[in-house]
């Protein structure tokens, strides 16, 4: 059975396919029983669309792929701690599990909106996050020259 590092390095795939789409290196993996039933990165340059984050990707196409809303007994492997507006999603879905690589203090959930989460959402973080903070400290220092 993989563990948590196994997907996470799927999610860091999809960063990677970011990264080299001129998008925001973050990327997203939902698996559910061993399954992974979306994959997703950011894609709000290519789509003109402030709300295509990874995790709102993923979540849409995982949903679909279920043929249901719910995805409580999924889990949600993410490379960047989520913003707000993507917690509230994973809220809103029931994710029964979030993992995420690396911290954002500056927009993430858990400074701004801690409480969105569902209650029974179990949260892991510090997943390859060094692996995770790296691509994105690689892209912003490219992005400054």
């Amino acid at each position: 059975m993989p563990d948590d590092t196994f997907y996470m390095n799927k999610a860091l795939e999809e960063a990677k396919r970011a990264y080299a789409e001129g998008e925001i290196p973050v990327g997203a993996v939902i698996v559910c029983k061993d399954r992974i039933l979306a994959r997703a990165h950011n894609m709000t340059e290519k789509l003109i669309d402030v709300t295509a984050h990874a995790e709102m990707q993923a979540i849409t196409a995982a949903a679909n792929g279920l043929g249901g809303k719910y995805l409580d007994e999924c889990t949600l492997y993410v490379t960047l701690e989520p913003c707000p507006m993507c917690a509230g999603a994973i809220g809103w879905a029931h994710i029964g599990r979030l993992v995420y690589g690396a911290s954002d203090p500056k927009h993430g959930y858990t400074e701004f909106a801690p409480q969105v989460l569902h209650p029974k959402t179990e949260v892991v973080s510090g997943v390859l996050q060094e692996e995770a903070t790296d691509l994105l400290k690689r892209f912003f220092k490219e992005r400054r020259k």
